[in-house]
């Protein structure tokens, strides 16, 4: 039993080895950044009656692609902000408040901020939109 464990513990230590040293582990090592969108966005959507509108606060983090794209988005950041609070803002009630709805906004403004860094830069530069604030009133 004991001969077993460390059998099974050298060959672990053997692939762990080997595959810690491929050019394909190498690549897989990315250095992603993340920056705020900041102020916070506050801003109205539209809610279960047409005459009624509701508030959505979220706050939004980046993750940026590369380190050395930064500073694109630090540049970018009004355009990516003014996008993201378009997004919010014409999404319905309904959809604010369900996580499944939660995450199809998440994913557009992904898609969207993507699609448009890639026109103004050539590069995508956004890997992934994250809430760390989603709250909402109607």
């Amino acid at each position: 039993m004991k001969t077993r464990f460390l059998r099974l513990a050298s060959a672990c230590a053997l692939v762990i080895t080997l595959v810690s040293s491929s050019p394909a582990f190498a690549q897989a090592k990315d250095n992603y950044a993340y920056i705020g969108v900041e102020p916070e966005i506050v801003t109205n959507y539209i809610g279960a009656s047409a005459r009624k509108l509701g508030y959505i606060r979220v706050t939004i983090e980046l993750m940026i692609n590369n380190v050395d794209q930064l500073e694109i988005a630090e540049h970018h950041m009004p355009l990516l902000r003014a996008t993201a609070i378009e997004i919010l803002g014409a999404q319905t009630g309904d959809k604010v408040k369900s996580l499944t709805g939660r995450e199809e906004i998440r994913r557009a403004i992904l898609t969207a901020l993507q699609t448009l860094m890639k026109e103004e830069t050539g590069s995508e530069v956004v890997k992934d939109v994250i809430f760390t604030k989603y709250l909402y009133q109607s």
